[in-house]
C-alpha cells in the first residue's frame, strides 16, 4: 500500500507455550498521521508497541500475516538489524523516565548516545546536537541539565529528556507508550503539545498508546480501541463509538463539562459475549 509507513496484519503475541494470548489478530495501518491505541491495563496495547519494536522477551511467540515498517518485514530482521532501526528510524518513548533513563549516566551523555550510534558524529558534535535538542524541548539551563543525573530532575523534565533522546534522529515512526501517565496534570498538556510539534516538524508518524481515551481523541487522527488483545473499534471521533466497551471507557472518564457524583463502572456482562466483535462487525 502506498504512503503506509507501518502495516500490521493479523498480529498475534502469545506467552507460556501459547497458553496466554496477549494480542489476538490485531490489524491496522499507519501513514503520515497520528494513531492512538487505547484500552485498560492488560488489553495488549503496550505489547503491540513492543512487538513492533522487537522488544518482547524470548518467551513471547510473535506471528503476523504482515508486519512491515517502511518496506521492511520486521519479523525477518535479525537482532543486529533491529538495533540499527531502534533509536534511528524507529523510536519508543517510555512512560516513566525514572525507569527508562540510566541512573548512573548524566543526561547529556544519554541524549547524545543516539547521535553517536546513528548519526556518525564525533563526541563533540553529538554533545552539541544533544544540547540543541534539549533546547528544542524547552529545557532551561541546558548546560546544567546536561551534567545532571536522572534523580536530579523532575518527572516532567525527565519526560522532555526522553522525547529529546528519541526524536534526535528524526525517526520515521515514533511509538509513545503512556508518555504522560507519570506526569502531573499541569504539565501533561505541555508535554503533548511539545511531542506534537516535534513529530510534525520532523515529518514523523506517531503511534500513541494510552488508557486515556479522551486525551487520545483530542490528540490523534484515529483511535483504535483494544479489549482482551483485540481491536474492537476503529474511530475518528468519540461520537462514532458503537461498541459497548468503548462507550464504557468514555463513561468512566471524568468530564468537567458534565460533572457527575459518581463515575460509571464498566458493566462487562454487556460487552463480553461468547465472541467479542471485531472492528467493523455487527454487534
Amino acid at each position: 500500500m502506498e504512503n503506509q509507513i507501518l502495516e500490521v496484519s493479523d498480529l498475534n503475541v502469545a506467552f507460556g507455550r501459547g497458553s496466554v494470548r496477549a494480542v489476538d489478530g490485531v490489524s491496522f495501518t499507519l501513514g503520515a498521521d497520528k494513531v492512538g491505541i487505547v484500552g485498560e491495563s492488560g488489553s495488549g496495547k503496550s505489547t503491540v508497541g513492543r512487538a513492533i519494536m522487537g522488544l518482547l522477551p524470548p518467551s513471547a511467540h510473535v506471528t503476523a500475516r504482515r508486519l512491515h515498517f517502511d518496506g521492511l518485514d520486521l519479523l525477518d530482521q535479525t537482532e543486529r538489524q533491529m538495533q540499527s532501526l531502534r533509536g534511528n528510524r524507529l523510536s519508543l518513548i517510555m512512560q516513566d523516565p525514572r525507569y527508562s533513563l540510566n541512573p548512573v549516566l548524566p543526561i547529556g551523555r544519554q541524549v547524545a548516545e543516539t547521535a553517536l550510534l546513528h548519526g556518525n558524529m564525533s563526541r563533540k558534535d553529538a554533545t552539541q546536537a544533544a544540547a540543541a535538542m534539549l533546547e528544542r524541548v524547552q529545557i532551561r539551563d541546558v548546560a546544567r541539565v546536561m551534567r545532571a543525573y536522572p534523580h536530579q530532575i523532575s518527572g516532567g523534565m525527565g519526560q522532555r529528556v526522553m522525547i529529546a533522546a528519541m526524536l534526535l534522529s528524526a525517526p520515521r515512526l515514533v511509538i509513545a507508550d503512556e508518555p504522560t501517565s507519570a506526569l502531573d496534570v499541569s504539565v501533561r498538556g505541555e508535554v503533548l503539545s511539545l511531542l506534537d510539534e516535534l513529530v510534525t516538524s520532523n515529518g514523523s508518524s506517531l503511534l500513541l498508546i494510552s488508557h486515556d481515551i479522551r486525551m487520545v481523541a483530542s490528540f490523534c487522527d484515529r483511535i483504535l480501541v483494544m479489549y482482551k488483545g483485540r481491536i474492537v473499534e476503529n474511530l475518528t471521533r468519540l461520537e462514532e463509538a458503537r461498541h459497548p466497551y468503548t462507550r464504557s471507557l468514555i463513561a468512566a472518564m471524568p468530564d468537567a463539562r458534565h460533572p457527575v457524583h459518581r463515575l460509571r463502572v464498566p458493566d462487562r456482562e454487556s460487552f463480553e459475549p461468547s465472541h467479542t466483535p471485531l472492528a467493523g462487525e455487527t454487534l
